[in-house]
């Protein structure tokens, strides 16, 4: 269970430094207003996304399994947090994700990566469809510059909430949330190295503020941001506490298991390495007990950000740090400037990660699957979406092993391990 970075540093020079050192600013640069939309989307304070990506993103690369495994606030964890934050409180949310490291560490003490191997791809791509149409419904107020109360968490009661606000219609909010996708995509095609994320949402915003629009932004509606990182705080926790927030924590660590888990995976195909599953559960455990006590949101290996840094030319672990204290400096120097992000603009690049996190070219293969298969995605999707993304996890699982052992005489090759 030797981290990463401890292997490559035997053989490394300046020359991988030089490397490594412009994947991790261009890393930090695409995971900059993501870690921001996030957090807002998450129900969280702006500044709790930049938390995570410097304090779990650090954590994950120093002790990680992964050479290029890049760590910080996720989509996936939107809906999770948004729920435990509704529910529990945003204290509940860092006892829970205290806890849900707590369990990761032990988990990769016990050697139980390999474990996420046996949880079916049905199940991995439903709830990952699922979460990503709960994160584009809920940026809908923000692209439509809507003007509503509380928004309810359930997905009925919110289409319910924006259809009776409709008359709040906001063109010029639509106008910049627009125009900020057209430029992600046409930015991504045309330039795939370069961080187009950060240019696009600057450029919306930046229409917005200096053409006067009435549209939110992220200081009108959340106040400045901080300009540095808090200081580490243990939370107050109680048996009653631990039981109550029990369940949440380990749909954290099961979740942040799975994502980057299947993280290292792509990232090992990219690049024809080979992680530490083991390794990489003790350093997730460890960058999210390090993120709780900073008051940060779960933080997990990002698949997105993690191809971008192979892309860019990170090979070690050292891009992952260079990318955590990059945002640092960041934080330290510009967080003035972040109050200017337009909210509609924010909204865009969510709507952008949540089409791609449900990987619409794949939707043609899960449609040629076995009609089983077929079945146990749907069903995943909709208690993802209509339900709960814990019983749709418990569900999912308890059939898809079911099925499994139902097919225990079926070809090895129809087990492939999932792949995202």
């Amino acid at each position: 269970m030797t981290p990463k970075l401890w292997t490559t540093l035997q053989t490394y020079d300046r020359h991988q430094f030089a490397r490594d050192a412009i994947a991790g600013v261009t890393v930090a640069m695409v995971a900059l207003p993501l870690s921001i939309a996030i957090a807002v989307a998450s129900g969280a304070p702006p500044s709790t996304g930049l938390i995570t990506a410097i304090v779990g993103g650090f954590l994950i690369s120093l002790l990680g399994g992964s050479r290029v495994q890049i760590g910080g606030p996720t989509g996936a964890f939107i809906v999770v947090v948004f729920g435990v934050i509704a529910q529990h409180g945003y204290d509940g949310l860092v006892i829970a994700t205290l806890m849900a490291g707590a369990i990761m560490v032990a988990a990769g003490l016990v050697r139980a990566g390999s474990l996420v191997a046996y949880v079916p791809e049905p199940v991995v791509n439903g709830f990952t469809i699922g979460i990503a149409i709960i994160i584009g419904t809920s940026q809908l107020k923000d692209l439509f510059g809507l003007t509503t109360g509380p928004v309810p968490a359930e997905f009925v009661g919110k289409l319910e909430a924006l259809w009776a606000a409709r008359a709040s219609f906001n063109a010029a909010a639509l106008g910049i949330g627009l125009g900020t996708m057209v430029l992600i995509v046409g930015l991504r095609r045309m330039a795939p190295r370069f961080p187009g994320l950060i240019v696009a949402v600057g450029l919306g915003s930046a229409v917005v503020a200096l053409g006067g629009l009435s549209v939110d932004t992220l200081f009108g509606r959340f106040g400045a941001l901080p300009s540095t990182l808090p200081w580490p705080a243990i939370p107050d926790i109680s048996y009653a506490r631990v039981v109550e927030l029990l369940p949440s924590a380990l749909v954290i660590a099961f979740l942040a298991s799975i994502e980057s888990l299947l993280s290292a995976m792509v990232a090992d195909r990219m690049m024809g390495g080979h992680h530490r599953p083991n390794a990489e559960i003790l350093a997730q455990g460890f960058a999210n007990i390090g993120a709780a006590l900073f008051g940060g949101l779960p933080a997990t290996g990002a698949i997105a950000r993690t191809a971008t840094n192979v892309n860019a030319g990170g090979r070690t672990p050292v891009a992952g740090l260079v990318h955590a204290v990059t945002i640092f400096g960041v934080m330290l120097l510009a967080a003035p400037v972040a109050g200017y992000l337009a909210m509609p603009a924010l909204a865009a690049l969510l709507l952008i990660t949540a089409w791609n996190m449900s990987e619409p070219h794949k939707w043609r293969g899960y449609m040629g699957a076995r009609r089983s298969d077929r079945a146990l995605l749907l069903l995943t999707v909709v208690l993802t979406v209509f339900a709960d993304l814990t019983v749709a996890i418990g569900v999912g699982v308890a059939l898809g092993l079911a099925l499994r052992l139902q097919r225990r005489h079926a070809e090895p090759e129809a087990w492939e391990t999932p792949e995202r």
